[in-house]
């Protein structure tokens, strides 16, 4: 194997994060040798996973080290990873909090360049791409072969988010669509029914209904928008494709200023400032268990929470819809280095098959509101038991056939998400013209594009 093949150049790992050249400058010379890494040959066939050649294997537990979750959800995943380490004494997860995603990525960033780093990390779905870019993630495909893991029974939607050119290189973990969440008993002290809303012109119906006013100041809307930060791009994804728009195709040939993309932008911006009820909000889970929103749309990973903090009975329905149905999924999934020693390896792949399968599978959702990514976990007994006493837990699962893959300007291109968010930010908030704001975003999205084609051109 040709060594330069093992090694990941440290310039390609800043460039692939679309990090310039004054990181670059701070960062260390080189990146180690990825030892005994399977790497993916031209054709985009995975190749068989070498032995190990080094130190014979310790006589304790192989240990992995791994950068998972902080906050609230980091404590659910500690529970689940001691769950691995207590039932077996081949393979240790340790894991180690480095905070958001955001956080987490730029970290692993400079860890790589600084010959250090984990085994194994979550990347949520807007970063895991550009670690591929730069070559640092390990191709999956021999080890799941070893392992003896079902790929088949992994909802496709999911699984398929992971693969490129055959070969998988990101496991479904933490995966969520966005669902629909209604404070019931404001729907029904409204006199509205008492479900979700199965078009925008039926929120609009509803909405003067919903709004509560002292003067001018809202102290009840009938929706809440979230802000950049909180992911709006990831939400308003949806509904610019409902209204038969995208931010772009597959091709990266940016759709913003086109009829329905502009009408969705404009939808969204007079449900604030020109119809006024709805609000862009700091924290929309906040202003949705407080009661300052009646309605929103959160991630199913926000079930759990708001569950039990709402003070009311929580509903949860399919998105509405427009011309058309569609709902996105998003989360974050599972990676091994490519620095990863094929023993580290080997041992981090049994605790994703733990993690995903059916006992750690089940844990996992149940405990934070995330779907089960495995097709038996969501049929399994247990499983029908939880559906019985979380019921709105039901709603992510059966909207998820109907979802569609992420659009690729926001995924793909680096700071798309960020890049398309302060735009609706912008038509939001500040009130700019929609026209004017898409067309100026879609220059920014092309610019930003032209080094994600040249990399994948020449990852071929």
């Amino acid at each position: 194997m040709n060594k330069r093949n093992q090694t990941i150049s440290r310039r390609k790992l800043l460039k692939g994060m679309g990090i310039g050249a004054g990181a670059l400058a701070l960062a260390a010379c080189a990146v180690p040798q990825a030892t005994q890494a399977p790497a993916a040959p031209a054709s985009g066939e995975p190749t068989a996973a070498p032995a190990p050649t080094t130190a014979p294997a310790s006589s304790g537990p192989v240990e992995v080290i791994y950068w998972g979750f902080s906050g609230g959800l980091g404590k659910v995943e500690e529970q689940l990873i001691n769950m691995w380490n207590e039932k077996q004494s081949e393979v240790k997860v340790t894991p180690q909090v480095q905070g958001n995603y955001e956080e987490t990525a730029q970290k692993l960033t400079a860890a790589l360049a600084a010959q250090q780093g984990p085994d194994m990390v979550l990347l949520s779905d807007v970063w895991w791409f550009k670690f591929y870019r730069a070559k640092a993630l390990m191709p999956l495909n021999d080890l799941l072969k070893e392992q003896q893991i079902d790929t088949t029974d992994f909802v496709e939607s999911l699984w398929n988010e992971g693969v490129r050119k055959g070969v998988q290189y990101w496991i479904p973990f933490a995966r969520s669509t966005p669902i629909f969440y209604y404070n019931a008993d404001m729907l029904e002290a409204a006199g509205l029914p008492v479900r979700g809303p199965e078009t925008w012109d039926e929120m609009r119906e509803w909405a003067p209904k919903l709004v509560k006013k002292e003067g001018d100041t809202m102290k009840v809307a009938a929706f809440a928008h979230p802000g950049a930060a909180s992911y709006v791009a990831w939400l308003f994804q949806c509904v610019i494709r409902q209204f038969g728009g995208r931010y772009s195709d597959q091709d990266f040939n940016i759709k913003l200023t086109e009829p329905d993309s502009i009408r969705a932008g404009q939808f969204y911006q007079d449900t604030v400032n020109k119809e006024g009820w709805a609000i862009a909000s700091k924290d929309v889970t906040k202003d949705f268990v407080t009661g300052l929103a009646a309605t929103a749309m959160l991630s199913t990973a926000a079930l759990a929470g708001v569950l039990r903090e709402a003070q009311f009975k929580v509903g949860t329905a399919f998105l509405p819809k427009e011309r058309f149905f569609n709902c996105c999924t998003g989360g974050a999934g599972l990676a091994i280095l490519a620095t990863t020693p094929m023993e580290k390896a080997r041992a981090a792949m049994k605790y994703i098959d733990y993690a995903t399968g059916n006992e750690g599978g089940a844990f996992w959702p149940q405990n934070t509101g995330y779907m089960p990514v495995r097709k038996s976990t969501a049929k399994s007994e247990s499983y029908q038991k939880f559906f019985e006493q979380v019921p709105q837990a039901r709603t992510a699962v059966e909207q998820l056939p109907l979802t569609e893959p992420q659009d690729a300007a926001r995924v793909f291109i680096p700071g798309g998400d960020q890049i398309i968010g302060k735009g609706l930010e912008r038509i939001l908030i500040s009130n700019e013209p929609v026209e004017q704001v898409f067309a100026e975003v879609k220059a920014t999205l092309e610019q930003e594009a032209e080094p994600v084609k040249r990399d994948l051109a020449a990852l071929g």
